[in-house]
Order: C-alpha cells, then structure tokens, then sequence
C-alpha cells in the first residue's frame, strides 16, 4: 500500500521539509539572538549571506506543503477503489484511525504556511529586513506543528491496510449518524444558504473596503476565517445535494470526482486561496507602522484583499451555477 507513487512523493516531501526545517533550526536560533544590521563584522556579513539561502529553502519548504494538500485529498480519493466499501476519499480516511487527524493537521499547516510565505514576501520588500527576527521566531513555532502533521501522515499511510473493510461516507455524512457532521447535514437549507451568501458578502466587502481605505485588516481576516467554516458547513448542508442531485447525499468528498464534474476543485480552491488571502491581510496588518514597512505593506495588503474578494465572488458564483443547473429542487421541499 505505500508504495502507492502519490504516497510516496507525499511521505517524500514530509521527510525533505522537516529535514530542511531541522537544519534551519540553529541558523534560525543564531539569526534570532545575533542578527544585527548596523554591524559590519564577519560574522554578520556571513549572516546575512546565508539568510538569503534560508529564506529560499523555507520559502520552498511552506510552498511545498500547499501543494501537498491537494496531492493528500487526491490520492485518498483515487485510493478509495482499493478498499472494501470506499466509494471516495471519506472511506480511505477512515481506513484506519489517523486519516481525518492527518487532513485536518494538513488543512492547518497550509493556512499557517500560506501565512509565512505573505510574512516572509512583506519582510524582504524592505531593505532591512525588519520581520526576518519574527518570521524565525514563527518558524520555531511552527515546527512542531509541522511536526506533529508530518508523523500523522506518517502513521496513516504505514497503518494503511488492502484487507481493512472500511465504511462509505453515506455513513459519516448523515442526518441520521450521531456527531457534529451529522447536525452539519440535518442543518436547514433555507438559513443555511442565507448564512453561506452573507458570509461570503461580508468577506469580500470587508476585503473590497481594505483595499480601498486601508482599514480593518483584522476585520477581514476574522471574517474570510468564518467565511470558509460556513462554506465548508454549506458545502455539506446543501450545495452537495444540488451537486449530487439527490436529497440525501452529503458528502463533501464526492464532489471532487469525475461523476461530478470535479465541481468540488471549482468550490475548494477559490475558497482555500481566498481564506489564505484573508489570512494574509490580517498578518501583514500587523506590521503596518514599521517605517521600513509603509510603503510595502499597504501594497502587498492591497493585492491579497482584491484577491480573497475576488476568489469568494467566485465561489458565490460556482455555487450559485451548481444549483442553478440542478434538477434537484431542494427548497420547494
């Protein structure tokens, strides 16, 4: 089962960050404690030398594991024909007890990563680096974290068994089955679809208005946070059973299949980069009154908010379409 060629570029890439990560984590601690821009000795100028190597490798590092998201969903869906009563990804996750902690874990290390990489982009715009001590002290931070993401990963695919029987996501996404999912599922339409638009509305005004008066960065990245947990709530209360056009099938997986379209890629990502976006905006705020920082970042805020707008227009839009063309007639229900 691991030597499936998705789970070993994934096992691959975990094993390559978290080495690059470990090295960095001396030279991160020397920056931290040394760095020191006003001197002009040796070691200081090697400093600054190997900074310039360090950021690339992270910068590599955080961009990897966003892509590694998409490449985990996918595979755990493309796996799903190799277990016993899979019909999509739920059934490959739920092949053994650290599938749904993995994804979850993944989830979190892209928005946090997505995060880094707009900290670290706003530092080296200045000519003094004013974030670089930040950005390492986040980076330690972060570690385990990355850690603790990678060795869940880890134990779901070595745990991962051809003769386990698994269950289908029927199962896990319904009305019927005890749990948060299920009080996700059995949510009404009608308000749920109110809350879906609204959220998405306030995100991308809060975003717009940032963009043109540089105010409420908070604002917006508290807003397109809630904007992707009532998305995702949406997805499995009823823009899935316009999808599937079926009153009972929940799942927010299948969406991603061939069946369908792939509509679900069309939903997710503008939402992922969107949320990231928002995320960015409510970072990099708060960095607005370093002088070397006036300039860059009303910019680099700027460019993220019209995008976290434009992306959650367009997952409006996607979702819209996708019960426009359905048959299913939900609400007349």
């Amino acid at each position: 089962m691991i030597f499936q060629p998705a789970i070993i570029a994934l096992l691959l890439s975990s094993l390559l960050c978290i080495g690059l990560l470990l090295a960095a984590t001396p030279f991160a601690i020397d920056l931290i404690r040394n760095w020191d821009l006003a001197s002009g000795s040796e070691r200081q100028l090697l400093r600054e030398r190997r900074t310039y190597l360090l950021s690339t490798l992270l910068a590599f590092v955080f961009a990897t594991q966003l892509l590694a998201l998409l490449l985990f969903v996918f595979n755990a869906d493309r796996m799903a024909s190799l277990f016993v009563g899979a019909m999509c990804a739920v059934g490959t996750l739920q092949a053994n007890a650290f599938g749904f902690p993995a994804l979850l874990a993944q989830i979190l290390v892209f928005f946090l990563a997505a995060v880094w990489l707009v900290i670290n982009h706003v530092d080296t715009r200045a000519p003094d680096y004013p974030l670089l001590r930040t950005k390492y002290v986040l980076l330690l931070c972060l570690l385990p974290l990355l850690l603790a993401a990678a060795l869940l990963q880890w134990r779901y695919f070595l745990a991962l068994k051809a003769d386990v029987i698994t269950s289908c996501c029927g199962s896990l996404f319904s009305d019927a089955t005890p749990g948060v999912t299920a009080d996700l599922a059995a949510a009404p339409p009608l308000p749920t679809m109110i809350a879906f638009y609204l959220s998405l509305l306030l995100a991308g005004a809060a975003a717009l208005l940032y963009r043109r008066w540089q105010r409420g960065g908070y604002l917006v990245a508290l807003l397109s946070a809630l904007a992707f947990a009532v998305t995702m709530a949406a997805i499995l209360a009823f823009i899935s059973l316009y999808v599937y056009e079926h009153p009972h099938h929940h799942c927010p997986f299948c969406v991603l299949k061939p069946d369908y379209s792939y509509q679900g890629y069309a939903l997710y990502g503008p939402l992922f980069v969107g949320t990231a976006a928002g995320l960015g905006v409510g970072a990099v705020q708060a960095f607005a009154s370093v002088p070397t920082l006036q300039s860059v970042v009303p910019v680099v805020a700027g460019r993220l908010a019209g995008l976290a707008a434009g992306m959650f227009a367009v997952v409006a839009v996607v979702a819209s379409l996708i019960v426009l063309n359905s048959r299913l007639l939900l609400l007349a229900n």
